[in-house]
């Protein structure tokens, strides 16, 4: 007999929850969060999951209230005696801290691993890691999605560009521009960047030709909008006709909405992986996710391969 299906959505994640439970034909489950007064919480799940395929979804964005939100409810349900238990990140935080890139610091995103997998979920879904190597870290099986899934049909349907070129804003994306260019058939650019620190650009420089070209930026985040938004300015003074962006994980932190209006990017086009802080920005497009994580969640409820869902 298979095993029921049930939904259930952190605190911050709710709308994106909401969707996917739509998209596969279902509804969210009810969880009250219990809380004392000092900020420490209770998840309580107020249904049964005992022999269930229970689904917990929400991005580990900041607060780092948001990660042990998904923690807890992941105990909850283990101790619940639910069947399975995927965690569906959309987003996952610290992925940025992959290895060590100089003495004494921590490898944040292996840690995260390590607390999920204690936490007791049975699998783990999420869209464009920062790095790929970071689903070594687990020990459980990770569906790993691909916004491009999303971006190349929004691209052919919406965009219809002509003299179109693929750029990434660093060294870093590179692959995943070339991945991008093949499915489109253009050709690629490459922004070269070195950085003092954390957010913050020494100096750029462009590998390619775009003169009267229309670039995308194609990134997998877009956090103070500083690397973007420098890259569409290069890009646009060596050339360009115009300049449009996407990025899968809109963090937009800081001045990232003033950045955005006020740079040479005519559109920024990304997902509701993290819900945006501001709605009404018009150079903002938000696509929605929902609909692909919904249909990898039914091939995997059927045992059946989710590899031809997948663009990479």
């Amino acid at each position: 007999m298979s095993q029921k299906v049930l939904f259930f959505s952190t605190k911050s994640g709710f709308k994106l929850s909401k969707d996917i439970a739509h998209y596969y034909g279902s509804f969210l489950g009810k969880i009250k969060l219990l809380k004392f007064s000092d900020g420490e919480y209770i998840p309580h799940f107020e249904q049964s999951v005992r022999g269930c395929n229970v689904f917990l979804i929400g991005s580990t964005f900041p607060p780092v209230d948001n990660l042990m939100e998904l923690l807890l409810m992941c105990d909850a349900a283990k101790r619940a005696s639910a069947y399975s238990i995927t965690l569906v990140i959309p987003y996952f935080g610290w992925a940025r801290q992959d290895h060590k890139d100089q003495p004494r610091t921590p490898i944040a995103a292996k840690l995260i691993a390590n607390l999920i997998t204690a936490s007791g979920a049975s699998r783990v879904m999420t869209m464009d890691l920062h790095a790929d190597q970071i689903q070594g870290f687990f020990d459980i099986p990770v569906d790993h999605l691909y916004a491009s899934r999303i971006f190349i049909n929004y691209i052919k349907k919406k965009l219809n560009i002509d003299k179109l070129t693929i750029a990434s804003p660093d060294m870093g994306g590179a692959k995943r521009a070339r991945s991008y260019a093949g499915y489109l058939g253009t050709d690629v650019v490459v922004c070269y960047k070195e950085r003092k620190k954390a957010n913050e650009i020494e100096f750029m420089n462009l590998i390619g030709n775009v003169k009267n070209r229309n670039i995308i930026l194609i990134d997998d985040m877009v956090d103070t909008a500083g690397t973007l938004t420098e890259a569409a300015e290069l890009i646009k003074k060596n050339g360009a006709k115009s300049v449009s962006a996407i990025a899968t994980h809109p963090v937009l932190s800081g001045n990232s909405y003033e950045k955005i209006t006020n740079s040479y990017i005519e559109e920024l086009v990304v997902t509701d992986t993290i819900p945006i802080k501001q709605k009404y920005n018009k150079k903002i497009k938000v696509l929605s996710c929902a609909p692909l994580f919904a249909e990898v969640m039914h091939s995997i409820q059927k045992d059946e391969s989710i590899s031809s869902k997948f663009f990479i």
